[in-house]
């Protein structure tokens, strides 16, 4: 009460002093201290807050700098190798590829290169001269059973729906890709106009919620897929079977994004919060998802099919790959989805403890489509805090034969990681649906932005692995990036990751790491195979 008491005896003070000749002073005095004291008795007398029943009006400091809490951080104590989820290293070579700007660094690295989890590629004495290397090389996406395959850049615009971004965001980031020939993926939320607006290429993923091709009780409908799956923009189709960020857990639109215009797009009720299931209702078991693969090519018209998906238990991919084997089909490409991926919103056990990190995971899917002989049909593509050049060569390296990226687009349209993407008042107008703010977003500018980075951060994965007397990405393998195990020792990629013979899944030559996930494993079932024996033994018993 110590608080409230002086408070009051300056509200005193100054009607004494009112009695003066200072009336000017007073008025201002009076103007002051009246709110202060409202506030101190309001403080006091409520019962919500313990420290401002204590100690009204002085306690409110404590909540004023937990609000700029994070920009002090960032701005004032924050080193150039600190911050999450992104660095300010990497932060920077984002803003200063996107603005054209010098992305040299002076006077050596700031990396501990004796840190425990350092890597590197090994460099060539016989590099390449870059001048003479494709410096945006092009894969083919496409396998035996797709009629209409497609040339991607080895860098993209990962999944990021109309509704987690904004309007003039998704415009800016289309554009760019239209000015780059690189493709931009819809996200679960169904295709927007700004999608379409500037003509860039999309993959247009089909989440749980199948917004954009389902029927009113959320069921996926055909025909309205085939009509938005053949336009001639939509070159893939992702199937989206869960998410690094929230593996397990389904999409969140939060009911203040939910907008009419949104809503209209995805087919649900404005101003609702919009869970997506956690899992498909069109399949159950692998084989079923094998064959809604082909569903959705048939009814594309032949454009590649695609899954995404975080892994988790292994023996659920072995699954699928089982289901592949058995009925000589499956998905043109993959996308593995690390449990650092990024999202809008997510709760926080999940984003920290739930799904397997990018490496593991990408890892794990090559060696599993290796050893089922499924490898080759099938292009795998990384997503997961995927920024410089370098990033890019160590995932082709594991694995993949492309790479998306989220936060690293984002940043280029200028996000500043304010982290508020899940408030609806992202400062920059990236994600958010309020237009005083995405009014701020200057989409001509952005586009160039967005289109500079990506040229310039594939240009620099190519130099890499110039350097590393390499030709094209198909080339890079785990023999080329080594890491620091511990301060004794360092090991090669694929001393860490070792390789698996091609087709050794399919006969006695299964490699000790993988046997308990192949037994597993049913094409039947996603759940592992003593679990199902012991259903089919219950159900057995009941009839």
């Amino acid at each position: 009460m110590a608080t409230l008491i002086i408070s009051v005896l300056l509200v005193i003070n100054a009607l004494v002093l009112g009695l003066s000749a200072f009336w000017a002073g007073t008025i201002w005095l009076l103007l002051l201290s009246l709110p202060l004291l409202i506030i101190a008795i309001h403080d006091a007398l409520q019962t919500k807050h313990a420290l401002w029943r204590n100690f009204p009006l002085i306690a409110r400091g404590r909540w004023f700098m937990e609000e700029i809490r994070p920009f002090v951080q960032q701005y004032l104590i924050e080193s150039e190798t600190g911050g999450t989820p992104i660095s300010r290293m990497f932060r920077n070579i984002v803003y200063q590829r996107a603005k054209d700007n010098r992305d040299s660094v002076p006077f050596g690295t700031q990396v501990d290169t004796y840190k425990s989890g350092y890597e590197w590629i090994g460099h060539s004495i016989s590099a390449l001269n870059v001048k003479e290397v494709n410096c945006q090389p092009r894969i083919m996406v496409g396998g035996k059973h797709c009629t209409q395959p497609y040339q991607a850049s080895i860098l993209n615009i990962s999944a990021m729906s109309y509704g987690s971004l904004s309007q003039t965001a998704l415009q800016a980031l289309n554009k760019g890709a239209a000015l780059g020939g690189f493709y931009h993926n819809t996200g679960e939320g169904g295709i927007s106009c700004f999608h379409q607006q500037h003509g860039g290429d999309l993959v247009w993923q089909i989440g749980t919620g199948y917004f954009g091709c389902r029927n009113k009780d959320g069921t996926f409908n055909p025909e309205i897929f085939a009509k938005n799956a053949t336009q001639a923009q939509v070159k893939m189709i992702e199937i989206k079977l869960s998410q690094g960020a929230k593996p397990g857990h389904g999409g969140i639109l939060p009911a203040g994004k939910n907008t009419p215009e949104i809503a209209k797009i995805r087919g649900v009720e404005p101003g609702t919060q919009v869970d997506s299931p956690p899992f498909h209702s069109a399949f159950t078991t692998p084989l079923e998802l094998v064959e809604f693969v082909q569903t959705l090519r048939t009814l594309s018209g032949g454009k590649p099919v695609g899954i995404k998906l975080a892994i988790g238990r292994k023996s659920e991919f072995m699954a699928i790959c089982k289901a592949m084997v058995e009925l000589d089909n499956g998905p043109d490409f993959i996308t593995v989805d690390g449990g650092e991926g990024g999202t809008g919103a997510a709760p926080l056990e999940y984003s920290n403890s739930i799904g397997s990190p990018l490496r593991e995971a990408l890892s794990f899917v090559d060696d599993a489509l290796t050893g089922f002989g499924l490898r080759e049909n099938v292009k795998l593509i990384a997503s997961g805090k995927i920024i410089s050049g370098f990033h890019i060569v160590k995932n082709l390296a594991i694995g993949a034969d492309i790479c998306n990226s989220a936060r690293g687009m984002m940043l280029a349209l200028g996000c500043v990681q304010s982290l508020s993407c899940n408030t609806n008042r992202c400062p920059t107008g990236v994600a958010t649906q309020d237009p005083k703010l995405f009014r701020g977003l200057a989409v001509p500018e952005k586009s160039e932005r967005v289109y500079k980075f990506q040229k310039k951060t594939v240009f620099a994965a190519v130099d890499i692995m110039s350097s590393a007397g390499i030709k094209s990405p198909d080339e890079v393998n785990r023999t080329h990036i080594f890491r620091r195990v511990n301060q004794e020792q360092v090991k090669r990629y694929d001393e860490i990751f070792p390789l698996v013979k091609p087709g050794c899944f399919l006969t006695d030559n299964i490699p000790k790491c993988y046997a308990l996930d192949l037994a597993e494993s049913s094409a039947r079932s996603f759940m592992p195979a003593a679990q199902l024996s012991e259903i089919d033994s219950k159900m057995h018993a009941l009839n």
